[in-house]
């Protein structure tokens, strides 16, 4: 069963997310908060898997909620719930240690297979706001990216632009059909440029490479 807090100032929002989880079977809404103060008392108290969260919240807003969850460690995956694609958001979102970024008006498939992602312990972020990260990324901006607080570690890796598309589809759980149709090319050259990634990362599996992504700031 999946035990999940929901965030939002909003008590008709809070109520439509409550009634589309509920109807799925392992997933349970166990609280509410209407604020980002009254988030963290709320998860404290009940010890959810999944904090779904707004980022306008009074008090303290849903990114403020996120990075004091990533600084004490309290082990509850994040799900950003927004309107706004802005990069702002998205990416003070990712500094802050957010599991997962989707916007209000995604499908009610694709916020299903968000929360499923995140509770299972990957990430998600939906079409927009991947093409932010990996924009992001593949032009070598990583200090939007990474916190200036953390100094970046020289990396002995040297990736190709394509390598670096790649290893942000694969970190976020694709599977290599998946990244086929995004990059728009064949599954097999998909396959190929994993294996290479994983042998030049010198990964043996997608737990490696997320270590080592993480540890060198490739993300």
């Amino acid at each position: 069963m999946i035990n999940v807090v929901l965030a939002d100032d909003h008590v008709l929002v809070r109520d439509g997310i409550k009634a589309l989880l509920e109807d799925q079977t392992g997933i349970t809404v166990i609280d509410e908060a209407s604020n980002g103060k009254e988030a963290l008392e709320v998860i404290s108290k009940n010890k959810p898997h999944v904090l779904i969260v707004d980022i306008r919240m009074p008090e303290m807003n849903g990114i403020e909620v996120v990075a004091e969850i990533t600084k004490n460690k309290i082990g509850v995956k994040t799900l950003v719930l927004s309107m706004h694609d802005s990069e702002e958001y998205v990416v003070k979102s990712i500094q802050a240690g957010a599991d997962g970024y989707l916007l209000k008006g995604a499908s009610k498939d694709e916020f299903l297979k968000a929360v499923y992602k995140v509770a299972e312990g990957g990430k998600y972020f939906t079409g927009d706001v991947s093409s932010i990260i990996m924009n992001n990324f593949v032009n070598g901006n990583t200090n939007k990216i990474v916190s200036s607080k953390n100094k970046i570690k020289d990396t002995p890796f040297k990736l190709t632009k394509r390598e670096k598309q790649i290893l942000v589809l694969v970190l976020e759980l694709k599977n290599n059909k998946d990244i086929a149709e995004e990059l728009s090319i064949s599954k097999r050259t998909a396959e190929v440029h994993r294996f290479n990634l994983m042998k030049k990362l010198d990964a043996k599996n997608l737990q490696e490479l997320t270590k080592k992504a993480k540890e060198y700031q490739l993300i």
